[in-house]
């Protein structure tokens, strides 16, 4: 696809959140050597049942297990795309999905995000951008966080961008370069909590507002060793079930009280990795940024100003970045940075399919 001055694409984000699939209709223009962006259409899929446990189940699937979960979440995204974009798709360049999550372990040179681009290109008759992250990690980089790349084009007035999805993560430029990382697991362990008690999130935090700070857990989370690892450093689920869920977990105090508790945790921690420019301005998006008593905590705790954008960017913010990491793929320009992932060299991931 020859570089052009505008494309319309679908962005398609998994995370690890497990609330559904975020799709994403938008147009980007190039002006002056600046991006802007306009967000046609919006929607979320939510995942049948038998697809979560399945998602929840990945860490500990077999090889053939992945495999036909790799074409059944394909199949599910081609045909979400379908139903929720309709008569549209035929006039969009091509979709770019990030798939979900299964293994990141980067150190071991191991990342896998499932979701068949071959499936979802078959079915949608549209070409197709995935598989973001490998080409970065086989360059002994982390393969995460990539939403920097449209952190730093699309929203640089602001001097921190922080997602509170299943993984918090942060990203801010420092001496003309851009940095990020993920800080800390959030809706993987809040909705974890929530679960106890019949219920999938806790909905504007409002039983983690009813809690109390439970001050020995909080000391055990503040020591865990990755919050004072220096970057580039990232997170994925098995992370989050060695390190964080089994000190929340086995816990005998009440839901609530767990989830304050946790709330302060996260909200220490990304105040920390805010630090370096301590007055500055954070745009917070990721289902996370609904949760008022956690944001109430992060604005006792970060000096800086906090800002709550629209509920369309809160939830689509993800999707549209990866929409935009396809537009860098096809231009065959950087989309992963080095400075971010340590890897050898910016590179442009993704894997062309249909083009």
């Amino acid at each position: 696809m020859e570089n052009r001055d505008s494309y319309k694409v679908i962005g398609v984000m998994s995370g690890t959140s497990l609330d559904g699939l975020d799709i994403v209709l938008a147009n980007f223009q190039l002006h002056n050597n600046l991006w802007s962006f306009e967000i046609e259409e919006a929607k979320t899929e939510v995942y049948p049942e038998t697809i979560v446990g399945q998602l929840k189940r990945g860490i500990r699937l077999t090889d053939s297990e992945i495999k036909d979960l790799d074409q059944t979440l394909g199949e599910f995204i081609g045909e979400a795309i379908k139903l929720s974009m309709g008569e549209k798709l035929s006039q969009i360049d091509f979709i770019a999905s990030h798939g979900h999550t299964i293994f990141h372990q980067p150190e071991k040179g191991i990342t896998l995000q499932i979701g068949s681009g071959e499936f979802i290109h078959q079915i949608t008759k549209t070409p197709v951008v995935n598989d973001f992250r490998s080409l970065d990690v086989s360059l002994g980089g982390q393969g995460a966080p990539l939403v920097p790349v449209g952190d730093r084009d699309l929203f640089h007035e602001f001097d921190f961008c922080l997602n509170l999805g299943g993984i918090a993560n942060i990203s801010t430029k420092q001496n003309e370069e851009m940095i990020a990382f993920d800080i800390c697991p959030f809706n993987m362990v809040l909705n974890s909590l929530a679960e106890r008690i019949g219920l999938s999130y806790d909905a504007d935090g409002r039983l983690a507002s009813q809690g109390q700070i439970v001050p020995e857990l909080l000391q055990q989370l503040q020591a865990i060793p990755y919050n004072n690892e220096l970057g580039p450093k990232s997170l994925g689920a098995e992370d989050c079930e060695k390190n964080w869920k089994p000190l929340v977990e086995p816990s005998k105090n009440s839901p609530e009280d767990l989830m304050c508790t946790y709330c302060e945790y996260a909200a220490i921690e990304i105040a920390k990795a805010g630090s370096s420019k301590a007055e500055g301005s954070m745009l917070v998006t990721g289902g996370g940024a609904f949760h008022q008593h956690f944001i109430e905590r992060l604005k006792s705790h970060f000096k800086g100003q906090v800002i709550v954008p629209t509920e369309e960017l809160i939830s689509f913010k993800e999707a549209l970045v990866f929409a935009y990491l396809g537009v860098l793929r096809v231009r065959n320009q950087p989309n992963c940075l080095a400075s971010v992932t340590g890897a050898k060299r910016n590179n442009s991931g993704g894997k062309l399919i249909g083009f």
